[in-house]
């Protein structure tokens, strides 16, 4: 079997909602897969019916051809759930919290020790391994709350927004040992906010939308979805004239497109450096002032807008 976990029409109604509608997705073994949305689409949902955390309306989740609903001990074992929320032992020391996970699952205690050490020092707390978690910092707690997942070594790891809160530093140190996660054949399921992470670690990316899947991809085919080459954000000094920025953006040769996003004009096209110069002396002959300009490439971020209609940063 190629895949891991299979959901198979998996529906999740509230009273007030519909919160996951008809999702059918499998998950490569040992993949890194993204599962990515706004906020309110789905994903938490989905990922706790995945882990036999939630139970579904209809529908069904199979781990290694395993219904999820009536897992045995064994195959519950195989997963490590990193949550969204931090679940700490407050009054326990961090050495402490990781080596009573490891208890819960039956790992023994020599190798519970000897993991435990390993964890701590891979996420920059061994010189906090003594002190307890009510002491530590927000970041040392998320940085934590990721090492208990993988105090029994699961060969499936579920990681709900792990970089959230965290330092640019903690940030990298994190992401670093998900790739590594990933060289040791573990499949791993993504949950981020921060689309640079999951372009860089995702083997394939899942958009979710009012609880609906909209695409499955690696990420390089779905940033390729929404045009190639470069995009040119124009800031214009007057907003009002946007409208007639784009149509004159329009009539420049090679343009792929020009589209407002944000109060910004996003244009894209090959080799765009080679048409800059066209593109400004159009709008200065329409008398559009610039205020400012960026180049770059496209990113996932372009990919949710196309894709949703709004970004990730909305509640």
């Amino acid at each position: 079997m190629d895949h891991v976990i299979e959901t198979v029409d998996l529906r999740k109604e509230f009273p007030d909602v519909l919160a996951v509608d008809g999702l059918n997705i499998k998950v490569r073994r040992g993949e890194v897969f993204g599962f990515l949305g706004p906020n309110g689409a789905g994903k938490t949902t989905a990922i706790r019916m995945m882990v036999g955390l939630l139970k579904p309306t209809s529908g069904s989740v199979l781990i290694d051809g395993e219904d999820v609903a009536s897992a045995t001990f064994e195959l519950k074992g195989k997963i490590g759930i990193c949550p969204q929320d931090i679940v700490l032992w407050e009054g326990l020391t961090a050495r402490e919290n990781l080596v009573f996970m490891a208890d819960m699952y039956g790992v023994p205690r020599a190798t519970s020790r000897t993991r435990a050490e390993s964890l701590l020092e891979e996420m920059g707390l061994t010189k906090k391994a003594k002190s307890f978690v009510r002491d530590l910092s927000g970041g040392m707690k998320r940085r934590l709350n990721v090492a208990m997942a993988l105090m029994h070594d699961p060969e499936i790891v579920v990681l709900d927004e792990p970089t959230a809160g965290l330092d640019p530093q903690s940030r990298v140190r994190v992401a670093d040992y998900i790739g590594k996660l990933s060289e040791a054949d573990k499949t791993v399921i993504l949950t981020t906010h921060l689309m640079e992470i999951a372009d860089k670690l995702s083997d394939r990316v899942a958009v979710i939308d009012h609880g609906k899947l909209l695409v499955v991809d690696p990420p390089e085919r779905l940033k390729d979805t929404v045009g190639t080459g470069d995009v040119l954000e124009i800031h214009l000094t007057d907003e009002n004239k946007v409208s007639d920025a784009i149509g004159a953006i329009e009539t420049v040769e090679g343009i792929d497109s020009a589209a407002p996003v944000d109060g910004v004009i996003a244009v894209r096209a090959l080799d765009m450096v080679g048409k800059l110069q066209r593109l400004f002396n159009t709008l200065e002959e329409r008398k559009i002032e610039i205020s400012n300009v960026s180049l770059r490439k496209n990113t996932l971020e372009d990919v949710f807008i196309t894709l949703t209609g709004r970004g990730l940063r909305e509640g």
